[in-house]
């Protein structure tokens, strides 16, 4: 008769080891049971749906900040630069010389170049005047932030209905792909997802940020242009923070400058349960992903159990250090 894997001696110890290093998933699993035995609208199509709409657009920053984290870096202006890009698309459409599909284009075009410009005010103080990140993307969420105040005058920016273009982003958020019937916006995230796979373990791009946040004297020795890579991470992470300010805006049809709010936070929660090591060089975008479920998972069941918000807050934030151990015993069982 042949013994078991976990019969043996130590067979117990290495599944309890794996279940350790893979954490974020066990915790995925737990939650999903969980949601699904405590509430039956948890796994109706409609509940399932209107959550991974709404973590769309905090998908889409942690993704940003994936990038940044593996280079050892961290970026606290991505709900600032979010809300900016949300207003900026509602008060660009109505003025933009053109209407219909190629209005809405261009100006998700422009709001991605303007992300990417303020992104990259980060990346050159960062990685060529070799200033602290924190300091420079804490400065930069005060200035995006007063940036949103001075184009509204602090009022919220309806989408003005009259325009088709208005229309179309409008229903980009509400509506869902003709057929499968998949919203728009969970599409435009399995894009945005499965690109950014490709790029972190398919190019040499993905494995010099590793490589960077792994060692940067080693790269920066072996005639690297790590700087470039520095600067790059922070430029893709403003343009992805003005995407997800888009598509709240598409959701909600109204621009804000209280926008994203408290995103930075949730998106290095998110990386940081999915793995990620603030110190950088470690981090995928598959665990992000992950991560940022759990989180939508927690205020997910909690909204369905009627949890008020306040204790919502302290019950997400004693899950989220219980993640952060499970994955330091993770590290350290390896």
């Amino acid at each position: 008769m042949t013994v078991t894997q976990a019969q043996r001696p130590g067979g117990a110890t290495r599944i309890g080891r794996i279940l350790l290093q893979n954490s974020s998933i066990v915790m995925l699993v737990i939650l999903v049971f969980a949601s699904a035995m405590l509430s039956d609208a948890f796994l109706s199509r409609g509940n399932l749906f209107n959550l991974l709409r709404q973590l769309t657009p905090l998908l889409l920053i942690s993704i940003g900040m994936l990038l940044v984290i593996n280079t050892g870096g961290i970026d606290l202006s991505v709900g600032a630069v979010a809300a900016a890009g949300g207003l900026a698309v509602a008060l660009l459409l109505p003025s933009m010389p053109f209407d219909g599909w190629f209005a809405v284009a261009a100006g998700t075009c422009a709001i991605l170049i303007f992300g990417g410009l303020l992104g990259a005010f980060n990346g050159a103080l960062i990685a060529w005047f070799q200033l602290a990140p924190f300091v420079v993307t804490l400065a930069m969420m005060t200035i995006a932030r007063g940036m949103t105040y001075m184009m509204s005058n602090g009022q919220p920016v309806r989408l003005p209905y009259e325009s088709r273009a208005s229309e179309i982003l409008d229903s980009f958020g509400s509506a869902g792909m003709p057929g499968l019937m998949l919203p728009w916006p969970v599409v435009l995230s399995i894009v945005v997802i499965a690109f950014f796979w490709f790029v972190m373990h398919r190019t040499v791009f993905g494995r010099m940020v590793i490589a960077t946040g792994s060692n940067e004297t080693a790269v920066r020795l072996a005639g690297i242009a790590h700087r470039r890579y520095i600067f790059a991470v922070y430029v893709i992470c403003g343009a992805l923070s003005a995407l997800a300010g888009v598509v709240v805006t598409s959701r909600t049809g109204v621009g804000t400058p209280i926008t994203g709010v408290g995103f930075e936070l949730d998106a290095i929660a998110a990386c940081v349960i999915g793995g990620a090591r603030l110190s950088g060089g470690k981090g995928t975008v598959v665990n992000t992903v992950i991560g940022v479920l759990v989180l939508g998972l927690i205020g997910n069941i909690m909204n369905l159990m009627s949890v008020p918000s306040y204790p919502q807050q302290i019950i997400k934030g004693l899950i989220i250090i219980a993640a952060v151990m499970l994955q330091r015993f993770g590290r350290d069982s390896r």
